[in-house]
C-alpha cells in the first residue's frame, strides 16, 4: 500500500478522496492548498499526489512546474479538476503529471488511474533464484503459463479469510427469516474475507450503497473488526 497526498481546497473532495482510498488500504495525507502541500512533501515523501488545479493561493499546474524544476517531482501526479480544458491537461502532462481526472471523479476512474500509476512508478521485483534449479525467461506481460492461469482463476473464487473457504452449511429446519438471515450474514461474511475487509469493494460487488450495507451488516450481526486490515477500518 502507498502513501497518498491529496491536495484540493475543498473539505468534501478531500474527505471523500480520504475515506475511498483509505478503505483501499492507502495511508493518506490531505493539504488544502499549495503552502500546505509543499510541508507534506518535505516531510513525508508521498508515493503519489492527487492535486487539484484551481486552488486558492498558488494553482496545481504552479505548483506541479516549481517541484519539476526543483527536482522535486519524485512521485506520480495526477492532477483533478471541475473545470478542466484539454489545454490545461495536455499542459499538465507536459509539466510532468501522468494523469488527469476531471470532477465529479467517478469511483471506478479513481482506483483505476491511482492503481496505474502505482504499478508504473514500482520499481521490478526480481524472481527469487533456488539453487540447483535452472533460470527461465520471464513470460511477456500479460501471458501466463497454463498452470499458473489456472491458479489464478481458482484463487478468484476463494475468500481470503480461511475460515470461510471451508463448505458452508445451513439448517434449514427454521423459520424463513431466521434461514435468510444465517445465508445473507454468511454470503456478506465470505465478501469481506474475499476483498480483505473492503466496504467500497463490497459495496460494488454486493450492489449496495455503503451506507445501506453497514446497517444490514450491523442488523445481521457481522463482526467487521476481525474484517478490517492492517490501517485500521475501512
Amino acid at each position: 500500500m502507498a502513501t497518498i497526498l491529496v491536495v484540493d481546497d475543498e473539505l468534501g473532495i478531500r474527505a471523500l478522496l480520504s475515506e475511498i482510498l483509505s478503505d483501499e488500504g492507502h495511508t493518506i495525507e490531505l493539504a488544502e492548498n499549495a503552502t500546505q502541500a509543499r510541508s507534506v512533501r518535505e516531510r513525508m515523501r508521498p508515493d503519489l499526489v492527487l492535486l487539484d488545479i484551481w486552488m486558492p493561493d498558488v494553482d496545481g499546474v504552479t505548483l506541479l512546474k516549481e517541484w519539476g524544476s526543483a527536482g522535486l517531482l519524485t512521485m506520480p501526479v495526477i492532477m483533478m479538476s471541475g473545470h478542466g480544458t484539454i489545454d490545461t491537461a495536455v499542459e499538465a502532462t507536459k509539466f510532468g503529471a501522468i494523469a488527469f481526472l476531471e470532477k465529479p471523479i467517478t469511483l471506478q476512474k479513481l482506483l483505476r488511474a491511482v492503481e496505474q500509476a502505482l504499478v508504473k512508478t514500482a520499481p521490478p521485483r526480481p524472481a527469487p533464484a533456488v539453487a540447483g534449479l535452472p533460470s527461465y525467461p520471464r513470460p511477456e506481460a500479460g501471458s501466463l503459463p497454463v498452470a499458473a492461469s489456472h491458479s489464478l482463476a481458482m484463487s478468484n473464487h476463494l475468500p481470503a479469510n480461511n475460515t470461510l473457504a471451508s463448505e458452508q452449511s445451513f439448517e434449514l429446519d427454521r423459520p424463513l427469516r431466521e434461514a435468510r438471515d444465517a445465508f445473507e450474514k454468511s454470503y456478506f461474511e465470505f465478501h469481506l474475507a474475499k476483498e480483505n475487509g473492503s466496504m467500497t469493494r463490497v459495496a460494488e460487488k454486493t450492489g449496495l450503497e455503503r451506507t445501506h450495507l453497514y446497517r444490514k451488516l450491523k442488523q445481521l450481526g457481522v463482526d467487521l473488526s476481525r474484517n478490517k486490515r492492517g490501517h485500521g477500518g475501512s
